[in-house]
């Protein structure tokens, strides 16, 4: 005890060293410093991404699934089955579903590759009815070709995909799709494991509750999005399947199966199926007026969903900012191509729950992304 009070003692005696206060420039070369350390990491992440994308876009899109069919593993195992055994079926549930959607859609899809050459014939008869707007702009681009001088952009067009090509292609698309499932397996039977492994790395209190809310929201966020949107792409896709049957469109079932799919990749998959319906429409009616009806029926299905259903079932918890999700998607999208459209909106939502519960007191996450 008296060598603490002497010790103590000496500490009050010593003299205190006040530091000059910190200048501005010297305040702004300490907030560069750090944003371009940011950026740096931003930039090195973004490469890892791209330069990984055989081995992380699988992983990557066998959690979003396991996050998705997560709740249908927990029913399981409230009932005393084996997280194992669990995630075992709930895979051998998704193969089934993937293998008969395939079987619904092969027979028509077999149906069009037949026709093609009667498409493409149906096209150009419909196409010519348009050949005096193209020669309008045929005439504008020779006239901007003599104003600037340009002798135009050549292009040149693979006429084919090798053999040599297709051997490599094979294994490496065999490869992404093993892992892909066992990620799906993995994540799914070890879920409860990882998130107490990476709890108990947590030093104090406070980081473990505040990590384990982040398990809970992306949980949440990113099941109650997925379960939600896939019901909602169901019910759309069944509408449009319908709709196109009522006007005559043949392999009506196939194109709703194809509304489905697109509507997963939020702007840009809506877009492709308004060009695939004109497409259709061209070659199945005579009038260009007829050719747009299907295009009418699927964007008028489509905006009752996406102003009506979507908002009444999500609601405004899991609303983001649209510009956002379109900065998100074209990201994603640039880096692992259509896969990377998927996984886009529960990645924002992950980066969500990540941001709200980081900084809880700021509001920030909820500002920016919504």
């Amino acid at each position: 005890m008296s060598n603490r009070k002497a010790a103590m003692q000496v500490a009050k005696k010593a003299p205190i060293v006040r530091l000059p206060p910190k200048s501005n420039t010297e305040i702004l070369l300490v907030r560069g410093s750090q944003t371009a350390v940011i950026l740096i990491g931003v930039v090195v992440g973004v490469f890892a991404l791209a330069t990984a994308e055989y081995i992380l876009m699988p992983i990557a899109l066998g959690v979003v699934i396991g996050l998705m069919l997560g709740p249908i593993a927990s029913r399981l195992e409230t009932r005393n089955m084996p997280p194992g055994m669990s995630a075992t079926i709930v895979v051998l549930l998704f193969i089934i579903g993937l293998c008969l959607f395939a079987l619904a859609v092969a027979a028509p899809l077999s149906f069009w590759i037949e026709r093609l050459p009667h498409i493409w014939a149906n096209l150009k008869v419909q196409l010519a009815e348009l050949k005096g707007p193209l020669e309008s702009l045929r005439g504008m681009r020779d006239q901007l070709r003599e104003i600037t001088g340009s002798e135009g952009i050549a292009v040149s067009v693979d006429q084919g995909v090798s053999v040599e090509s297709m051997a490599t292609l094979a294994p490496a698309v065999l490869g992404q799709v093993l892992i892909f499932f066992a990620s799906l397996y993995f994540f799914v039977a070890t879920r409860h494991q990882t998130r107490i492994a990476i709890l108990r790395l947590c030093f104090n209190r406070r980081l473990r509750w505040r990590v384990a809310h982040v398990f809970r929201d992306i949980e949440r966020l990113v099941s109650d999005y997925l379960i939600s949107i896939s019901i909602i792409n169901i019910l759309e896709g069944i509408a449009v399947g319908i709709g196109l049957w009522i006007v005559g469109v043949p392999s009506a079932a196939m194109w709703g199966a194809l509304a489905i799919l697109t509507n997963f990749i939020v702007f840009i998959g809506p877009a492709v199926m308004v060009v695939v319906l004109f497409v259709i429409g061209l070659a199945e009616f005579d009038t260009l007026g007829g050719s747009l009806l299907p295009v009418a029926i699927y964007l008028t299905i489509n905006m009752i969903e996406a102003q009506f259903v979507t908002p009444m079932v999500i609601g405004k918890r899991m609303t983001l900012n649209p510009f956002v999700v379109l900065l998100a998607l074209v990201f994603w999208i640039w880096l692992w191509g259509p896969f990377g459209g998927f996984i886009a909106v529960p990645a924002l939502l992950i980066c969500y729950a990540l941001a709200r519960n980081i900084i809880p007191d700021t509001g920030w996450a909820d500002t920016a992304l919504r």
